[in-house]
């Protein structure tokens, strides 16, 4: 067995794909429209499916919004440096919600970023 990917219900696909590739480097893997459901599933990562879990992101056409909820925690993304990380981010225009340092009561250095639909993400260095 093995993880395969998350399922984000995203409001604007294309919004959604810029961040997650302009943003956060990730690619495009593969997008589909499905007109008899109204909906399109994009997903994008850091590698191809069959070795890395990916995101899906779902776009129901007829929806331009979603409440996260509070039983949504976030998306962690293991990175070089959490610090040049945030700076690329940032120069990207991405909107970090939590500036790079350490973590409440610990050493590990930390931050998050938020995608367009208010998803928070993790970023932590690479151990």
């Amino acid at each position: 067995m093995r993880l395969l990917h998350t399922m984000l219900r995203v409001g604007n696909l294309e919004t959604s794909i810029k961040f997650y590739t302009e943003v956060l480097d990730m690619k495009l893997i593969r997008q589909k429209d499905y007109p008899d459901g109204k909906f399109t599933l994009a997903f994008v990562g850091y590698g191809n499916e069959s070795d890395n879990t990916v995101i899906e992101l779902t776009h129901n056409w007829e929806t331009d919004h979603y409440d996260i909820g509070n039983g949504y925690g976030h998306i962690a993304i293991e990175v070089d440096d959490v610090y040049e990380a945030v700076e690329k981010i940032k120069q990207r225009n991405g909107k970090i919600i939590r500036d790079a340092g350490p973590m409440n009561a610990g050493t590990t250095i930390i931050a998050f970023v938020e995608d367009p639909d208010g998803y928070p993400i993790e970023l932590l260095n690479a151990k």
